[in-house]
């Protein structure tokens, strides 16, 4: 048997969360994309054969984000150099011709297979990324949700963009490659954990998919789950925590023969700040503070919006505020629009534009007892609280 070792660190659904937190008694130092590439750091000088993966989502939620368009991010991100990442439906928020822009940012491969620009059937960007690492060649192949055409924010350009079916794309490139001695496919896909869970099932054993990393639906997990003899894992959202895979590789079946897989915590116990790092986002974020610092309010107490499946005390005031705005009987808030999991007691302008990160749009009009009845059925049907599907925050 030849074997080789290899790490695999993930993220996914980082959505600019670029600053380490305070939290507890203690003190502690959790998260921020310092400690995140100080850990990642740490593991390339440990370990020998190291790749750090991004499932999608890498923008939108942080005012350091929406002030340079994404393009501090990719910056940023540039820093942490990921060997592969793959499209996020969040991407697309800054409208498709400014991806592009930051695709060419960006000195790392983003990949997605099932994009494709409509008169001429031709992929909208790279489709997969090959690895050679240690003799061993691993493709990377991008996937993303379907959600994304109807999320894009022009609507004309939105027209010439198709989405194919992700196991028929899986196909299409692992089939272009059945004749090479690929080692080792792995999907990042951007699709939702539930949605890996059916992808993974319909995938044909020739195909060769030896694992998916996803994102999407901000999963956290206590270990990967097996489908189809394929291994699925996510690592929740933002810069709190990061998968990691050390697996065992045999280069001569070309399989996965050993893993162990965990969601590691990222805090200042685990490993130092990228001082480096620390002072190239703070370069942004005195910019972003300076201009949007000015304190427009202040609560009584703590707002928070933990989760999205529930009510929480800032989607409450956020659906009050807006009910009261518009003379409303019932004002309701997609929970995904809060971006913030707390807000206050002071709040700046800077805080207000990161909690509420979207252009989103208020609509309001008329309907009948009985629709508003089936809206709540349809929010609150079982399947729509796992934390993929459509939740809201409703005013009393």
């Amino acid at each position: 048997m030849n074997t080789k070792k290899f790490t695999i660190l993930h993220s996914n659904d980082m959505h600019g969360d670029f600053l380490a937190e305070v939290r507890g008694e203690e003190g502690k130092l959790i998260g921020g994309l310092a400690l995140l590439s100080g850990y990642i750091n740490k593991v390339r000088s440990e370990e020998e054969n190291v790749l750090y993966v991004i499932a999608g989502d890498m923008v939108r939620g942080s005012i350091i984000d929406s002030e340079y368009r994404g393009i501090s991010t990719i910056q940023i991100m540039n820093y942490l150099a990921p060997n592969v990442v793959s499209l996020g439906n969040h991407e697309f928020d800054y409208g498709l011709p400014h991806l592009l822009f930051l695709e060419r940012v960006a000195n790392f491969p983003i990949v997605n297979a099932n994009l494709y620009i409509k008169p001429y059937h031709k992929r909208l960007m790279r489709p997969y990324h090959i690895i050679n690492m240690a003799g061993v060649d691993i493709l990377f192949i991008g996937i993303i949700t379907e959600r994304i055409i109807p999320d894009m924010q022009d609507e004309q350009i939105a027209s010439f963009i198709s989405l194919e079916e992700a196991s028929a794309e899986v196909g299409r490139v692992t089939n272009a490659y059945k004749n090479d001695d690929i080692d080792l496919t792995i999907l990042l896909t951007h699709i939702g954990y539930e949605s890996d869970l059916e992808l993974a099932a319909m995938l044909k054993p020739e195909w060769g998919v030896d694992m998916i990393i996803g994102g999407h639906s901000h999963t956290v997990l206590e270990k990967p789950t097996e489908v189809n003899g394929i291994l699925v894992a996510q690592a929740g959202v933002g810069s709190d925590q990061i998968g990691r895979y050390d697996i065992l590789v045999d280069d001569d079946t070309n399989s996965i023969v050993e893993y162990t897989w965990q969601l590691v915590p990222i805090d200042d116990q685990i490993a130092e700040p990228d001082a480096g790092l620390e002072e190239y986002i703070e370069s942004f974020k005195d910019v972003v503070d300076r201009k949007y610092g000015t304190v427009i309010c202040k609560f009584n107490q703590v707002l928070t919006h933990p989760k999205r499946e529930v009510e929480t005390t800032l989607g409450n005031l956020t659906a009050d505020a807006l009910a009261e705005r518009t003379n409303a009987d019932v004002a309701m808030m997609g929970s995904g629009s809060i971006r913030s999991t707390q807000l206050g007691p002071l709040v700046t302008l800077g805080d207000f534009m990161t909690c509420f990160a979207f252009e989103d749009t208020l609509t309001r009009f008329t309907l009948t007892g009985g629709q508003l009845k089936g809206i709540f059925q349809h929010i609150m049907r079982p399947e729509n609280r796992t934390g993929e599907g459509e939740c809201y925050q409703v005013n009393r």
